[in-house]
């Protein structure tokens, strides 16, 4: 716990030298442009993905990034992020390998969190994604860790929260992007939803682009 002391007086007085003021300046308001939704994957790190500051990001993460409308915690995030923060973006971000995914993939009994993995067995049953008994299943993980980031997507959209905004006219963007851990880099799915009538053509497409790489 000490080390942890230390590296954050290192920290806080790095970013003090680049810049005297920005702990003042940040104290005073939050105004990010994106809420990020992504997987508690300590190898996942939001804001050092993207390269921004602490007050540029707003930022939700549970295991396998899932949206459920059940979820009170998340959609609470939601409406914080879109009506009171005025966030210009929601981006769902996956990742590939994600344990969540490989567990439910695989049929793990992981105890309580067994629940939670139920919400991706329902996206391999929608999309009838499940690995051949003797074959690898690291790229059936893959494409379910997409197909996942995908649903979400329209899950996020699919919230009175999100279609609200839209009626009354607020510029908004809901982006489906997944994380590579092998080389660090982001890949965009093709769903990037502006209004309603957009979420479904970009889903079908999103969707089948996907499947074509997995085939």
């Amino acid at each position: 716990m000490k080390e942890l002391f230390e590296k954050n007086v290192e920290w806080a007085e790095a970013v003090k030298k680049n810049d005297p003021t920005f702990f003042e300046q940040l104290s005073k308001q939050q105004a990010p442009e994106y809420l990020w939704i992504g997987c508690s994957d300590s190898r996942v790190p939001a804001n050092e993905i993207v390269g921004l500051m602490p007050g540029e990001l707003f930022v939700h993460r549970n295991v396998a990034n899932m949206v459920v409308h059940s979820d009170l915690n998340c959609l609470s995030v939601i409406q914080y992020a879109v009506e009171y923060l005025q966030v210009k973006h929601v981006i769902v971000c996956g990742h590939y390998g994600c344990g969540g995914v490989r567990a439910s993939v695989e049929r793990k009994r992981l105890g309580l969190i067994d629940n939670w993995l139920l919400n991706v067995q329902d996206v391999q049953y929608i999309h009838q994604a499940y690995p051949s008994d003797d074959g690898d299943k690291t790229d059936i993980v893959n494409q379910v860790c997409e197909l996942n980031v995908v649903e979400q997507v329209v899950n996020v959209c699919k919230t009175n929260i999100i279609k609200d905004a839209w009626m009354r006219g607020q510029d908004l963007t809901v982006h489906g992007w997944i994380y590579s851990i092998a080389d660090g880099l982001l890949k965009d799915l093709g769903v990037n939803i502006t209004h309603l009538e957009d979420m479904r053509p970009k889903y079908h497409q999103a969707i089948e682009d996907i499947n074509q790489r997995y085939v």
